[in-house]
C-alpha cells in the first residue's frame, strides 16, 4: 500500500497563517510587558533632568523630580526597574559607592515610598564611581595597571551590603570579577539578606555595544580597556564555564550581555540550564541601531524593536532588560505583535 503523501498540496503550511486569529493562536513565543525590565540612571547633584546626547529620549535623572517619573513607570504596568547611579564626586577606588547616604541608596527609599510595587534591582558595579573608569580596585602595586580582584570583592561586599539596607530587591553584580557572587551571598546572608536573589551578569561581553550608556553613566575606561575581566566576543565555550561558576556559587538568576548581537549564546546557555531563570541585556547600542535607523526613516521602530525583542525571547531569554520597556509597554497594550 503506498503511503499517503505528507507534502504540498496536501500540507499547506500557509493555512496556519491566513488570519490574525489563526497566527496569534499557533504563536510560540510571546513578549509580555511583565518580561520587560526598564533601565533608569539616577545623578546625584543635579536639580533638573539632563538629556542623554547618544540616548534620545532618555534622561540622568534628578533626585527631587523622581516621584514623577516613578510614577509614569508604574502606570505603564512597568513592574521592574534596574538602577545606575551616578555620584558626584568620584575618587580612585569609588568611595561613594558604598555610602549609606549615596545616589541609589536615596533613590530606593523614594522610589519605595512613591511605587511600593515596583521591583528594584540594583546594578552593583563602581566604574561610574572611579575617578579611572574601570569595574574595580587598581592594583597598588607593579607595571600592571589592571583591577585587583579579590580587593575587588570585598568593595563589592560593601556596596551590596548598602544597597540591600536602603531596600533593594535584587542584587545584579556586573562587573565580571571572579568570585563575586560567593563573596555577595557570603555577606547577605551574614547580616541576614538571605531572602535577596542575586542576579549575576554571569556572561558579559567586551563589546562594542555599551557606547551609548558609557555616557549616560559616566563610567567610560579613561585608560585601556575592559578585556582583562570582560569576556572576548569570539568565545562561546567561556561562556558556559561562567554560568556554571556563578551557579556554584548561588547565582539564582543569569544574565548575557549583550542580548541580540549574542543570541547564539542565550540560546547555548537555557540549553545548559533550561530550569535557572535566564535575563538578556538589550544594551545601549543595540538599541541606538534601532533608534537611528528609524529616525533616518529606514526602519519601522516599532516593527524592528519588536521583531528584536523577540528574537531575545526565543533564543531562550525569560525577561529582557532594555532602554525600550516603556514604549513596548504602550506598543503591547495597544497592539498584538503581527
Amino acid at each position: 500500500m503506498s503511503q499517503p503523501s505528507r507534502g504540498f498540496p496536501h500540507h499547506r503550511l500557509r493555512r496556519l497563517r491566513g488570519t490574525k486569529a489563526i497566527r496569534d493562536l499557533v504563536r510560540e513565543t510571546s513578549l509580555r510587558i511583565d518580561h520587560l525590565i526598564f533601565p533608569i540612571f539616577i545623578k546625584a547633584g543635579i536639580t533638573a533632568h539632563q538629556p542623554i546626547p547618544t540616548m534620545p529620549g532618555h534622561y540622568q535623572l534628578a533626585i527631587n523630580q523622581l516621584a514623577e517619573d516613578i510614577n509614569h513607570i508604574a502606570t505603564l504596568g512597568i513592574k521592574t526597574i534596574l538602577i545606575f547611579g551616578i555620584p558626584n564626586t568620584k575618587d580612585e577606588h569609588g568611595s561613594n559607592s558604598i555610602h549609606s547616604d549615596g545616589i541609589v541608596s536615596q533613590a530606593i527609599h523614594l522610589i519605595k515610598q512613591t511605587a511600593p510595587q515596583l521591583q528594584i534591582i540594583t546594578d552593583l558595579c563602581v566604574c561610574s564611581y572611579t575617578t579611572h573608569g574601570h569595574c574595580g580596585v587598581l592594583q597598588s602595586s607593579g607595571q600592571i595597571r589592571d583591577i585587583d580582584n579579590d580587593q575587588t570583592l570585598k568593595l563589592l561586599q560593601q556596596q551590596a551590603l548598602c544597597h540591600a539596607q536602603a531596600g533593594a530587591d535584587i542584587i545584579a553584580p556586573s562587573g565580571m570579577i571572579d568570585g563575586m557572587v560567593q563573596a555577595i551571598r557570603a555577606v547577605l546572608d551574614t547580616h541576614g539578606f538571605t531572602h535577596i536573589p542575586i542576579l549575576s551578569y554571569a556572561i558579559k561581553y567586551a563589546s562594542a555595544m555599551y557606547g551609548p550608556f558609557r555616557q549616560a553613566a559616566e563610567g567610560a575606561p579613561q585608560f585601556g580597556d575592559r578585556r582583562t575581566y570582560q569576556m572576548d566576543p569570539a568565545n562561546t565555550n567561556e561562556a558556559l564555564r561562567e554560568a556554571e561558576q556563578d551557579l556554584l556559587e548561588s547565582a539564582d538568576m543569569l544574565m548575557v550581555k549583550p542580548g541580540h548581537t549574542y543570541l547564539d549564546i542565550i540560546y547555548k546557555i537555557k540549553q545548559a540550564y533550561p530550569t535557572v531563570p535566564l535575563g538578556a541585556f538589550h544594551t545601549s547600542g543595540e538599541w541606538a541601531m534601532i533608534k537611528a535607523a528609524a529616525q533616518a526613516g529606514w526602519v519601522s521602530e516599532q516593527a524592528a524593536a519588536l521583531e528584536v525583542l523577540t528574537s531575545i525571547k526565543r533564543a531562550g531569554a525569560d525577561f529582557i532588560l532594555t532602554y525600550y520597556a516603556k514604549e513596548c509597554c504602550q506598543w503591547l497594550t495597544q497592539h498584538s505583535i503581527d
